[in-house]
């Protein structure tokens, strides 16, 4: 019995048909009351499956006219050209939604068409089988794709395996890979893959920097454990800042932090830390609401600051400061990149990172008042 979300398996479904033709170009899709009959899902759920589609490329939503689907895999370009988009984090991880978007509009800008070797990855899910990463390489490689973008999968559960076994496949099938957002080796290491990201050492120093020239000191970097390659520069780059202030620092990897674990944060509270760096956005999100539960204010008793820039931090209940991610700017590079790698295979690989901007909101305590 499959362990996937309901509206991930909705999303397959649709897809597989999309596929197939069964639904004509520009053809109506069911409805979300449909889905819900059809499926015996709740109506968010089915609300949530056609987004995923919407994000993915694969339909298109008119307001008051219903869900379409799109001409995905049938070119329409003179030379039938395909490249590959493995993107697990598409529905669940904003800045996916948007680079994909943009990636999707710039290959058929350029004659080409898209395939979608996966549906999007959902929180709490057991991970990736070699399995299931056999098979999104398989529709790859059968749709002779001129080259494809590859967003890491986390690194749960041996999915740092699957990750170096799926770009590997891809290689000796003669495809170029372009890693989004995140390596395949653990961090500092560099696989000879290319790969387009941003500066996430630079992005954790300057976050950091930013509340140590605000007066605080002792400061708390929260994450999971088995962090990937993103999360472990951004901890590299906090911890350098402290050195760079004179401040004591931990050996050692990034501590493991449960942001939703009351006790464990309340035994951090005991310490009276002046901040949290938070490894994203979501972390700081759910750190924020467990504050407010132990009574801790923010920012009055202690300042939050978050990575992506994503689209809650500015609507949580203290608007949040954050490293933004230019997802436009990535997809661009990615898709330069790319070109760069079809037309001349024996370049030496690149590194492209960008620079994130820090954006300043109340949670740093930039704008409390005395």
């Amino acid at each position: 019995m499959s362990k996937r979300s309901k509206h991930s398996q909705i999303f397959d479904d649709l897809k597989q048909q999309i596929i197939e033709g069964k639904f004509a170009d520009k053809g109506r899709l069911p409805s979300e009351a449909q889905l819900v009959r059809r499926y015996a899902v709740s109506r968010p759920t089915a609300a949530r499956a056609l987004h995923d589609l919407q994000a993915a490329g694969l339909v298109e939503r008119r307001a008051g006219s219903g869900t379409y689907a799109r001409s995905i895999l049938t070119s329409d370009s003179k030379t039938g050209d395909f490249i590959g988009l493995l993107v697990p984090g598409m529905g669940v991880t904003e800045i996916f939604d948007v680079i994909c978007g943009k990636l999707v509009r710039l290959a058929r800008g350029n004659n080409y068409s898209v395939v979608w070797s996966s549906s999007p990855a959902t929180h709490g899910s057991e991970g990736t089988t070699v399995e299931q990463a056999e098979d999104f390489c398989r529709e790859l490689i059968e749709s002779n794709v001129k080259g494809a973008f590859f967003a890491p999968f986390g690194w749960q559960n041996g999915q740092a395996r699957i990750n170096r076994m799926i770009a590997g496949r891809l290689r000796v099938a003669g495809i170029p890979v372009v890693l989004l957002d995140c390596d395949v080796v653990p961090f500092p290491q560099r696989s000879d893959f290319d790969l387009v990201g941003i500066d996430n050492f630079a992005a954790g120093y300057t976050l950091t920097e930013h509340l140590l020239k605000m007066g605080c000191r002792r400061v708390h970097f929260v994450a999971n454990t088995n962090n990937a390659p993103t999360v472990a520069a951004r901890y590299a780059g906090f911890r350098e800042a402290l050195l760079q202030y004179d401040i004591p620092v931990e050996q050692g990897s990034c501590p493991a932090t449960d942001p939703g674990d009351e006790k464990s944060i309340a035994g951090l509270l005991r310490n009276h830390p002046d901040a949290f760096v938070c490894a994203n956005d979501f972390k700081a999100g759910v750190l924020m609401h467990t504050l407010e539960n132990l009574g801790c204010g923010v920012p009055k008793d202690v300042r939050i600051v978050g990575f992506d820039d994503v689209k809650y931090a500015t609507l949580l209940r203290v608007p949040l400061t954050t490293m933004h991610q230019p997802c436009h700017d990535i997809a661009h590079a990615a898709w330069q990149v790319m070109q760069n790698r079809i037309s001349n295979p024996a370049l030496p690989f690149a590194t492209v990172s960008l620079s994130a901007a820090m954006v300043i909101r109340h949670s740093c305590g930039a704008y409390a008042r005395d």
